[in-house]
């Protein structure tokens, strides 16, 4: 069963072959011209063949990769590595490793093969320090580890281990918004409702009724009228905000954290800024991918829904249909009607703005925030005139202008303050009385 196993794993090499080859001919020549000489200067190298091969390794050579476990965003350093261990009781005379990595992963001495040597029943270490360039979940490896031993006359098949993925998180770009949220549909949060209740925003003041507590009493308008008046207030709620991401396409080309920046990149970190600002104000999260797929993310507020919320991110793809869109995206979901609706689209299809349109007239308070990358072309494979750009940007100009014109509120993603103007509009909409 060992000498089966050895011969699977272990295979001769040129050296070998040629050592048999050299011994046999002079071997053959000095029986066949009678030379003593000749069988001498053949028993070096049988001789040396013989006592290198006494010893078989029996154990291919096993290769493991270890990376970052922890927290890493993206310009964040990454501690990789490759660690090849030898199970056998002989030693490898050499060990060549090599391993492939993600682009988006610049580790050094990476893109090149190791030379190292590895004990009989010991490990060698190989270091890969680097620097995550974008998010994703990238991989490093797969790798490849090919040892040599007995003198260079054997070598094992290559032994490939499976990559190793490191999880890169976008970097949050820095965001805050201080305007009111336009509904507040919580039982508990920060924001303050239009309901009555405990809360820290004055209401007004009305005459006592059982069960108004004491200290809510306000004396002076009580001595003013002979009667018990209280004060009451506007309770604090919790709103929930809706991330919904425009997958339709790809436009741009994604160049890392300090490179060009396309629209999935942009879209992701600002997801991931304005579901962090949120989150840390006691608010209800929740994401929707509008494309083929429509993943969903469950409303939920805490760290917890955090770190959800940027595992979800990772696997943000372009996912085009060929069909049309279904029209209730959110009804098919079951999406609160007082969520925030925050879209995260470069509006360069047209699907998009007829459900921003759509989301408009079903009553939901919506904000289009413009991920397309300043100075994008047209997502098309053959490239287009400089007129014909012009004109494809002058037509999607026409496109905000008809939403706005709709009273769908069109910002550009631009970090802090992005959202503030837009807000207070939605939040000043949704306050003024509505018609019955």
């Amino acid at each position: 069963m060992t000498e089966s196993r050895s011969e699977r794993v272990w295979v001769p090499t040129r050296a070998l072959g040629r050592s048999v080859l050299l011994t046999g001919l002079l071997l053959l020549l000095g029986v066949a011209l009678g030379r003593v000489d000749l069988v001498l200067l053949a028993a070096p190298f049988a001789i040396g063949a013989a006592l290198h091969l006494r010893r078989i390794p029996t154990s291919a050579p096993e290769v493991t990769i270890t990376a970052d476990e922890q927290h890493i965003v993206e310009g964040g350093q990454v501690e990789a590595g490759l660690t090849v261990s030898n199970p056998d009781e002989i030693g490898y005379d050499l060990v060549v490793v090599r391993t492939r990595t993600s682009p988006w992963l610049r580790l050094e001495q990476a893109d090149r093969p190791f030379a190292i040597t590895v004990p009989s029943d010991g490990w060698a270490a190989i270091d890969l320090p680097g620097e995550a360039l974008r998010w994703g979940r990238q991989d490093v490896g797969p790798a490849a580890a090919r040892a040599a031993a007995c003198a260079g006359l054997l070598t094992s098949r290559p032994v490939v281990t499976q990559a190793h993925g490191v999880r890169v998180y976008p970097v949050t770009e820095p965001f805050n918004a201080t305007e009111a949220m336009p509904a507040a549909a919580g039982l508990v949060g920060a924001h303050r409702s239009r309901r009555p209740g405990e809360g820290g925003e004055l209401a007004g003041v009305r005459q006592f009724a059982p069960g108004d507590r004491l200290r809510r009493i306000d004396w002076r308008v009580s001595l003013r009228t002979r009667d018990l008046h209280v004060a009451y207030t506007l309770s604090d709620r919790d709103a929930e905000v809706l991330l919904l991401l425009d997958v339709l396409g790809e436009v741009g080309l994604p160049g890392g954290v300090r490179g060009s920046a396309s629209v999935l990149d942009t879209t992701v970190r600002a997801a991931a800024a304005i579901a962090e600002h949120y989150l840390h104000r006691g608010d209800r999260v929740s994401l929707l991918e509008y494309g083929a797929a429509a993943r969903r993310l469950r409303p939920a507020s805490g760290r917890r829904q955090y770190l959800t919320v940027l595992e979800w991110l990772l696997d943000v793809r372009p996912d085009p249909v060929d069909t049309e869109q279904y029209e209730n995206v959110l009804a098919a979901h079951h999406v609160s009607s007082s969520a925030l609706v925050v879209v995260l689209t470069p509006l360069v299809d047209p699907r998009a703005a007829d459900m921003l349109a759509q989301l408009t007239q079903s009553g939901r308070y919506t904000v289009a925030v413009d991920t397309l990358p300043p100075g994008a072309a047209p997502p098309v494979r053959n490239e287009w005139t400089p007129m014909a750009t012009r004109l494809w940007r002058i037509e999607r100009e026409n496109v905000l202008g008809r939403l706005r014109e709709h009273g769908v509120p069109v910002v550009a993603w631009a970090g802090a303050g992005s959202l503030d103007l837009v807000l207070r509009d939605v939040a000043r909409m949704a306050s003024a009385p509505r018609g019955r």
